[in-house]
């Protein structure tokens, strides 16, 4: 199988949605702190039946359920740190198990997602916690996900310029293919900013020049954001990313999605025509938007 970079350098690739949602969707209570990581313990054929969904929809990257699998979300749990880091690395193996045919991308989730207080929307947390704290909170599962064998690590919904350069650091360390992707907001000016209030294209001209990086852009961010978020990343000056929740709103407090929200297909054609090559959907996204998607794309 062809590199995921490779691929990119001739066309656009599909990526799946939110995993979490089709999960609740076929029943499975994702309500707890560990949100979809829960399964990886409790029932991982589950997983790997919504991996199967999403590549049957037409995705070509199964992202895996690690996005809140974190050494210290399981200890929370009562699993210790062996126990954990296998857990993560069950979940590269869930993937490619569902999607036998797609590059299994790790998701690496922001240090707010451990938190389940929807801190990684604000980044309110990066005024304590600094980059070495950072660095160390990310080491062992992205080292977990790659000798786990993913194909690259979805470093996601990453609200801050100090995560960037953390998850950056890690990733150089490890010689390890990575995406960067930020959850961003549009100002009244129409500038793109990271949730700490920062330029977007300061943040993602971090990642220039920096080899393990295959893609920058934007998840987890109304579609209508998506626009000026691609032009912010084109800074970075690599293939570019886009897979956004459906608009709806995300209530922390009461743990539910609010308002309407949906991905027109033909915004992703708009998407790749800014320099997008990996297009998908983040979360409220299931395997019917996906084949949409897929479709448009393949017109």
């Amino acid at each position: 199988m062809t590199s995921l970079a490779d691929a990119l350098a001739t066309g656009p690739v599909v990526l799946d949605g939110g995993l979490s949602t089709e999960l609740e969707a076929r029943g499975h209570d994702v309500s707890s702190a560990l949100w979809s990581a829960r399964l990886l313990r409790d029932d991982p054929g589950a997983v790997v039946a919504a991996h199967a969904a999403f590549a049957a929809a037409g995705a070509q990257v199964a992202t895996t359920a690690s996005y809140q699998a974190t050494v210290e979300g399981f200890a929370a749990a009562g699993l210790d740190r062996e126990e954990a880091l296998a857990l993560v690395a069950r979940s590269v193996a869930l993937a490619r198990e569902g999607a036998p045919g797609s590059w299994v991308a790790g998701s690496v989730g922001p240090y707010g997602a451990a938190l389940a207080d929807g801190s990684e929307y604000t980044g309110a947390y990066v005024g304590e916690v600094g980059v070495d704290r950072l660095r160390a909170f990310h080491r062992p599962r992205m080292a977990a996900l790659a000798e786990a064998g993913a194909d690259v690590l979805a470093c996601e919904t990453l609200p801050a310029a100090a995560e960037v350069e953390a998850v950056l650091a890690e990733a150089t360390a490890l010689r390890v293919p990575v995406w960067l992707s930020l959850t961003t907001v549009v100002g009244a000016d129409g500038v793109a900013r990271t949730r700490r209030g920062e330029p977007a294209a300061d943040v993602f001209a971090m990642a220039r020049g920096v080899p393990e990086v295959v893609a920058v852009g934007v998840n987890c961010t109304d579609p209508a954001g998506v626009g000026p978020a691609l032009a912010a990343a084109a800074s970075a000056g690599v293939p570019l990313v886009a897979y956004p929740n459906s608009g709806e709103g995300w209530d922390a407090a009461h743990r539910r999605w609010t308002g309407a929200g949906g991905i027109d297909p033909d915004d992703a054609a708009a998407w790749v025509g800014a320099g997008a090559r990996l297009v998908g959907g983040c979360c409220r996204v299931r395997p019917a938007d996906v084949a949409a998607l897929a479709e448009a794309l393949r017109g």
